[in-house]
């Protein structure tokens, strides 16, 4: 299956020919030219440690890294962690059932041309009071991919400038979910920046408002926003000035849902909407309808699309069967939390709560993490002696990690960590 992947790799880099590179196969949106730790130093978190040599809280202290892992499991943080700018975190290389951080917050701000794939970040109830479980306040170019953010005790994750204008630019969350902020504030995110912000099949679940609340700039495509209660989409509600095209995206309601799909527009927000879909009849079954124009409230309507980055869309059916099975952080393998959300949307209306303390899930909080075992490294480059070996690299020099002998488009490492996931 590998060699599988690696061949439509391939495909896809004769296809982009000399172009700027994505930051990955499958990148998307404002942030998909991020270019994250490439041709920095190759940092293996080797333990689950709050701090020190070998921990995640090092790895991503210094810039211009790629940061893979040789242990799986939780890391339990008790201080919120801030990611250094050109980095690189690639959790698909994590052995076991990956990585999940929790405890506290985590800040991407002035993380720069930063690039995240396959991690989970759970805050809980011993995180600081108002924090957010993953926020951006400044920054560009970051791109966030198959990640499972939750248990924010402000919103689970903002990409949100107080300013709006010169906010953070260029940035994209993709194929991610986004669920369970912890009440009494339980919110999915502010997205508030003019600069540019690809929001692109993602759930959100058992977020009791914000799913997103918008200002700004926004792409929102492919996405499900299941179990809200008193916001689903935000349309801005605000004096500032926005733009966004808003399309294929499912609204599910569930036994919290009290609320339309789209609330507190005005003529300020400037919208490109068409074939969202609402299903609201919570019959165990998924057969939604069209929303309307009028249902959208008072906006600005554009008959034509605003001129943002092109993204391969589905019908929003379509998406919600793939975030189905392909959402969040699913290598090396969706966690028990994950997969509880992913029940509760399956029951199309009949499952689904807000909660105040991860302790009310039937993990009683992160769960237990298979750590397994890391693949031979012999050169400690992050890349496996096997993989080395098949394609044409040496296994004991730690200095072809950053050659370009397997593509001239990607580096060697970026190509094995491409070779892991599907494109």
């Amino acid at each position: 299956m590998k060699h599988v992947m690696f061949i439509v790799i391939l495909a896809a880099l004769s296809l982009a020919g000399n172009a700027q590179p994505l930051a990955f196969p499958g990148a998307e949106g404002f942030g998909k030219y991020t270019s994250g730790g490439r041709n920095g130093k190759v940092y293996i978190v080797t333990n689950l440690n709050d701090e020190g040599p070998g921990s995640f809280r090092d790895a991503v202290s210094q810039p211009y890294r790629t940061i893979v892992f040789e242990v799986g499991g939780v890391i339990r943080i008790k201080s919120p962690i801030t990611v250094a700018q050109n980095i690189t975190i690639a959790g698909q290389t994590a052995p076991g059932d990956g990585i999940t951080v929790y405890g506290e917050r985590v800040s991407f701000s002035k993380a720069n041309n930063t690039i995240c794939r396959y991690i989970r970040f759970r805050m809980g109830e011993n995180g600081k009071d108002g924090s957010d479980a993953v926020v951006v306040a400044e920054g560009h170019r970051m791109i966030f991919d198959h990640v499972s953010i939750s248990w924010g005790k402000d919103e689970n994750f903002s990409i949100s400038s107080m300013k709006v204008v010169g906010g953070p630019s260029s940035i994209t969350v993709q194929n991610s979910i986004i669920s369970q902020g912890l009440m009494n504030h339980s919110m999915g995110g502010l997205i508030q920046s003019d600069g540019g912000i690809t929001l692109y099949r993602n759930l959100y679940a058992d977020n009791r408002s914000r799913n997103n609340k918008v200002k700004g700039t926004n792409q929102f495509i492919n996405n499900v926003v299941y179990n809200w209660s008193v916001g689903a989409y935000i349309l801005g509600g605000s004096a500032f000035k926005s733009f966004a095209n808003i399309t294929n995206n499912y609204f599910i309601t569930g036994p919290d849902s009290r609320s339309k799909a789209f609330t507190r527009g005005n003529e300020n927000f400037a919208l490109y909407a068409r074939d969202n879909y609402l299903d609201d009849n919570r019959d165990g079954k998924l057969d939604g309808r069209a929303i309307g124009r009028e249902e959208y409230g008072v906006v600005k309507w554009s008959d034509r699309p605003f001129d943002f980055p092109p993204i391969p869309e589905s019908s929003a059916a379509a998406a919600l069967e793939w975030i189905v099975l392909n959402a969040g952080c699913t290598v090396p393998a969706r966690d028990a939390v994950d997969q509880y959300v992913i029940d509760e949307l399956l029951s199309y209306g009949k499952k689904g709560k807000l909660i105040r303390s991860e302790s009310e899930l039937p993990t009683k909080g992160p769960g237990t993490l298979r750590g397994g075992e890391p693949l031979k490294d012999t050169d400690r480059d992050g890349m496996p002696d096997d993989w080395e070996e098949i394609h044409g690299l040496n296994p004991t020099d730690p200095g072809d990690a950053n050659g370009y002998i397997v593509s001239d488009v990607y580096s060697n490492i970026e190509m094995y960590l491409n070779s892991l996931v599907k494109p």
